[in-house]
This record gives C-alpha cells, sequence and structure tokens, in this order.
C-alpha cells in the first residue's frame, strides 16, 4: 500500500491551482451545481494577490499619490517629509494577509468548493488525479465532468552567468522585500520590471538602472510608450539602458552568517558591443514567466512538461481530444493578466456545466482575445487595449491611426501642472471602428474600459460620436481623437 486514499468519488469538477483563475472556474462550476475540488499548494489567492499585482500597486501607490500632489499648486507647498518606509511595508504586509490565506478560503468554502492542500498530478487516465498532500499523505480525486489547470507561471531566470548563482530578485522577493535596496539592477523592462524600478526608486532607492534587450521600455506597446515612459525615470533619477543585455553576473559568498550581503556585479553589453559594469546591493529579474508545468503529470497525456498547455477557443487542451481537460489563466499562454485568466476562467466553466442562453443556444463558450485590456501602473501611467498600430498591419488590416496629447483637455490640467501624455486609437478603415486604443499619462487606467468596449462591441465611429464625454474629465481626449480623425 502506498497511503493513497481515493474518498474522490462524487467529485465533477477537480481545478489544479487556486489562483484567481482557478478560483473563478471553481466558484463558477459549483454555484452551477457541481461539485467541485481545487488543489493548491500554495496559498489560495494565487500569485496576483500575494506577490504580484496587489503587493506591487501597494508599493508604487504612495509615491504616485506624493508625485501627484507635487504636480499641484498650493498641495505641492504641503509636501515636506519623505515617505515612511515601514509604514508602507506594513501596509503591504495587511494587504497580502500577512501571507497567510485565512481570508481567502471563506470565498471557496462558502461556494461549496472542497479545498485539498497539496500538489495535484494527471496520473495519465481520463479526469484522474494524484494529490500529494501538504501532510505528506496521498489522495487519488477522479472527476465525472473535468479537470481544469490553473497553475500559473513562476518567473524566468535567463541563462546569464552567474545569475543564478548570484540569488536575485525575483517578483516574489522584491514584493515581499523587508527593506529598500541602496542600489538596484533591474534586468527587463517590461511593465514589472518598469514598475519595480519606479516603485523602488519612489521609496528611497539612490540608484536605479533598468536594463532591456529591446531599443525601448515596454517594447510591445506602441513606441511612443517606451519613449514618454524613459523620459520620465530618466528626470526622476533612474537610469534606462536599451538595446542593452547582461552577459555575466557575479556576487561574492559572504564569510560569515552575519556579514551583509555582498554587492552584485552585473556585466551588460549595449549597443555597438560596448561592455560596461554595473555594481548594486541587488539584481532584479523580470525578464518573462515560466509556465508552472513541469511537474503536473503533462508527460501521461501525451504533452510537453515545462511549456504552456495548448487549448482550443473553448479553452480544452488539445493533447486531450476526450475535452476533458482544460487550462485557463497563465498556463495556457494567450494572455499572461490577471483579469483574461479570471475571463478565461467564466468561459471555460459555462462549456464545462453546459450553460445555454435564453434561445437555447451555447452561451459565451468561446474565448474572445481581440481585445486584450492591459495597464502599467507607472507614472506616466500606460493603458492600453487591442492592437497596436504595427500589429494591426501585420494582421493585414486597412488601419489608421490618429493621436491627441492626453494632457491637452481641461480635465488634465486641474488635476496639476504639467500633464504628460499621449492618447492614440488605432481605427480599421474599411469598418471604421476602433481596433486598438493607447493612453499615456495620469490615471489612464480609467479610459481603457471605454476603449475596450467599443472595440469588443465593434462600434461604429459615427455611433461613438454621439457618445458625449463630461466636462472636465480627461475623457474629452475622445472628442478630440475622434475630431482629430476628420468626424
Amino acid at each position: 500500500m502506498d497511503g493513497t486514499s481515493t474518498d474522490g468519488a462524487g467529485v465533477d469538477v477537480i481545478v489544479l491551482g487556486a489562483g484567481p483563475a482557478g478560483e473563478n472556474v471553481a466558484g463558477r462550476c459549483a454555484r452551477a451545481g457541481l461539485a467541485v475540488a481545487i488543489v493548491e499548494r500554495e496559498l489560495v489567492g494565487g500569485e496576483c494577490s500575494y506577490w504580484g499585482c496587489i503587493p506591487s500597486k501597494t508599493l508604487l501607490r504612495p509615491g504616485e499619490v506624493l508625485a501627484a500632489a507635487r504636480r499641484v499648486p498650493g498641495a505641492a507647498a504641503a509636501v515636506t517629509g519623505r515617505l515612511d518606509v515601514a509604514a508602507v511595508l506594513a501596509r503591504r504586509d495587511e494587504l497580502v494577509g500577512d501571507y497567510h490565506d485565512d481570508g481567502q478560503v471563506p470565498w471557496l468554502t462558502e461556494r461549496g468548493v472542497e479545498l485539498v492542500r497539496g500538489t495535484g498530478r494527471l496520473t495519465g487516465r481520463p479526469r484522474e488525479v494524484r494529490v500529494f498532500l501538504a501532510d505528506g499523505g496521498q489522495r487519488l480525486l477522479v472527476a465525472s465532468r473535468a479537470v481544469v489547470l490553473a497553475t500559473g507561471t513562476r518567473a524566468t531566470i535567463p541563462p546569464v552567468p552567474g545569475l543564478a548563482e548570484a540569488e536575485p530578485w525575483d517578483n516574489r522577493s522584491a514584493t515581499g522585500a523587508r527593506h529598500v535596496p541602496r542600489s538596484l539592477v533591474v534586468l527587463g523592462g517590461g511593465a514589472v520590471g518598469a514598475e519595480l524600478a519606479q516603485a523602488f526608486r519612489r521609496l528611497g532607492g539612490e540608484s536605479v538602472t533598468v536594463v532591456e534587450g529591446a531599443p525601448r521600455l515596454l517594447a510591445r506597446e506602441e513606441e511612443f510608450v517606451g519613449d514618454e515612459v524613459r523620459a520620465a525615470f530618466e528626470a526622476e533619477g533612474i537610469t534606462v539602458l536599451v538595446d542593452t543585455r547582461a552577459t555575466a553576473v557575479h556576487r561574492p559568498p559572504a564569510h560569515r552568517a552575519d556579514q551583509r550581503r555582498p554587492q552584485v556585479s552585473v556585466q551588460v553589453t549595449g549597443p555597438a558591443g560596448v561592455v560596461r559594469e554595473l555594481v548594486a546591493d541587488e539584481i532584479l529579474v523580470a525578464a518573462g514567466r515560466t509556465p508552472a508545468t513541469d511537474d503536473l503529470g503533462l508527460e501521461t497525456i501525451g504533452s510537453r512538461p515545462g511549456g504552456f498547455v495548448e487549448v482550443d477557443e473553448h479553452l480544452r487542451a488539445r493533447a486531450v481530444p476526450q475535452g476533458w481537460l482544460y487550462a485557463v489563466g497563465d498556463v495556457c499562454g494567450r494572455a499572461l493578466l490577471t483579469h483574461m485568466g479570471k475571463y478565461q476562467a467564466r468561459i471555460a466553466a459555462d462549456v464545462i456545466v453546459g450553460r445555454h442562453d435564453s434561445a437555447g443556444r451555447p452561451a459565451r463558450d468561446h474565448a474572445d482575445g481581440r481585445a486584450v485590456p492591459r495597464v502599467t501602473f507607472t507614472d506616466p501611467q500606460v493603458a492600453a487595449v487591442g492592437l497596436t498600430e504595427r500589429a494591426a498591419r501585420e494582421a493585414g488590416l486597412a488601419v489608421r491611426a490618429v493621436r491627441v496629447p492626453t494632457g491637452g483637455v481641461a480635465g488634465a490640467s486641474v488635476r496639476g501642472t504639467g500633464a504628460v501624455g499621449t492618447s492614440m486609437l488605432v481605427i480599421e478603415e474599411d469598418r471604421r471602428v476602433v481596433v486598438g486604443a493607447t493612453f499615456t499619462g495620469a490615471d489612464t487606467q480609467e479610459l481603457l474600459h471605454a476603449a475596450t468596449v467599443a472595440i469588443v462591441g465593434e462600434v461604429s465611429l459615427d455611433r461613438l460620436w454621439h457618445a458625449v464625454p463630461a466636462f472636465p474629465t480627461v475623457s474629452e481626449v475622445w472628442l478630440g481623437l475622434l475630431e482629430e480623425y476628420g468626424l
């Protein structure tokens, strides 16, 4: 006997991973009357709640508030002190529940979802999962309907010589930091790297350097985005090195247990092959994500461990033609964003329970990836949805892009001096609909959902003309964009 319990009878759906995507598919299936078991080896709430979105935005918020106050004449004079870093970190700890999930578990139990603490692994038999329990035992679960993979991703550590040995920070160690390093090198200028670089600079870091291999920060967005964020970073003392890659890293060992962690040296190679050395207290790696699938038993279903799980538009894993295995959230690689994982979870749940609309047709039975909203919470903030101009042209669409200054409307002016940013629409000429939108500036996140609705709803420009923005709000940039187009 291997000590395996087989008390999984009566389970309709098994979900592996209790992050936002896993929680949502479990809760939606349970609400439809199905018996659901969710397996989690760490904390209910997942990466976003404890080591991602919530703590990172909490670290960013104090500096954001101070910067906003300093842009307002009269209020600026009241800003006389420095940030209370201890209070910031205490607030971070509060919002992540001191890294306990006591406050998150009731959301599952109130919906009748059974929480199984441990690591789940596919066995190769249909809808069967072996759980290696946290207490050392094992349990065999068999679902009558479906198994859903929602195990997310982890930080990628590039194969740079000496990097792994230097024990770099990743998103977890950075968002959970107990101190602000005096000097910091950030490898990666995407959303995570950019946000944390600015957070630590504003929290009191004396030297912050961002190393990005692409020609600009936030390289997947419109070109002006990276240029504007870089200008803002450099204005507040953050060094930005683009077209630059780390080629070697070295951190000498500490000779005594009580010795301060030695500084790390980072060799980087920039344009024209110029090599320089950066020295810092800490190095943060923000160079992408790796799917957490290496120990899920994917090989038992003929899929490759360690990779993203390829799915169809119903979120079913293509490796299982019988259709009982699903993957939602980061693990399927479609859009590594919490809100998109939750959206995919709702789609998958509706397919699993067989939900139909009032006309008897399958309801919301496929995942639409045309309009993926995304926000980078830097200052200036970057909010975008849909296609960039380049991506639209590469997709063969005949498009026209129009742009106006975000700070050019009265709503931006009353928020303070020095309003910056750009608002841009990508318009498909044949149908006269918006297929992409980007906004940079202060609090542009609040402009994003209107753009998402316009794209998803395929609202014509002629109809958008009648969506009147209130005065004085920053939303008046919509009026400026339509007028720039010629309406």
